[in-house]
């Protein structure tokens, strides 16, 4: 998609229960799922394709030094309107995900969520996010493979991962709390700690 495209979204994005985590308990199911596997804060976190900044601003909450990168000025605009709700700072930074705008070896946690799988060259994508930690830093990715078709099987996305890393650790999303309602597809989390 481009950026257009994205921009288009903007304003009904996080009409999605999990885009914009507005129902308490869809927020609370994304915290108790992401925040116990961050580093204690104030850990620095690059949140890449942040979208309108929900996951960003959940993690600044919590104490994190948090950067959100995304193509789609719009996206942007709506996740610092957010993050100034919220009265947190998000350095927000306008880039592609498969190329951002940050220094190599700068975070502690790289989060990737439902972005992999539109990347035009997902090998590529992962080993810049990679060279994007601090030695011991932690990649998180969230992903699936949606009903439509569109998306990245675990299995995909594992042997990606591992093509760079010692470890990966996949976890299945099935959690309604997550999404909002019941899901039927493959949608999981993986993490990678070495």
């Amino acid at each position: 998609m481009t950026q257009d495209d994205w921009d288009a979204q903007a304003a009904t994005f996080d009409d999605q229960p999990d885009h914009g985590l507005r129902d308490p308990r869809v927020r609370a199911a994304w915290a108790d799922l992401l925040l116990p596997l961050l580093p204690p804060a104030p850990a620095a976190v690059v949140d890449l394709g942040c979208g309108t900044g929900s996951l960003a601003v959940l993690l600044a909450e919590a104490g994190h030094d948090v950067c959100g990168v995304d193509l789609s000025p719009r996206m942007l605009d709506v996740a610092g309107t957010k993050a100034e709700a919220a009265g947190v700072s998000v350095d927000l930074r306008r880039g592609d995900a498969a190329d951002p705008p940050c220094p190599p070896s700068t975070y502690d946690v790289v989060l990737v969520r439902h972005v992999l799988w539109a990347m035009s060259d997902p090998s590529a994508a992962v080993t810049v996010w990679v060279r994007l930690l601090k030695p011991g830093g932690r990649l998180i990715l969230v992903e699936g493979r949606w009903f439509t078709g569109a998306g990245i099987s675990a299995d995909e996305c594992e042997r990606l991962v591992l093509a760079r890393r010692e470890e990966a650790a996949v976890t299945r999303l099935d959690d309604p709390d997550l999404w909002g309602a019941p899901i039927e597809d493959e949608r999981y989390l993986l993490v990678s700690r070495s």
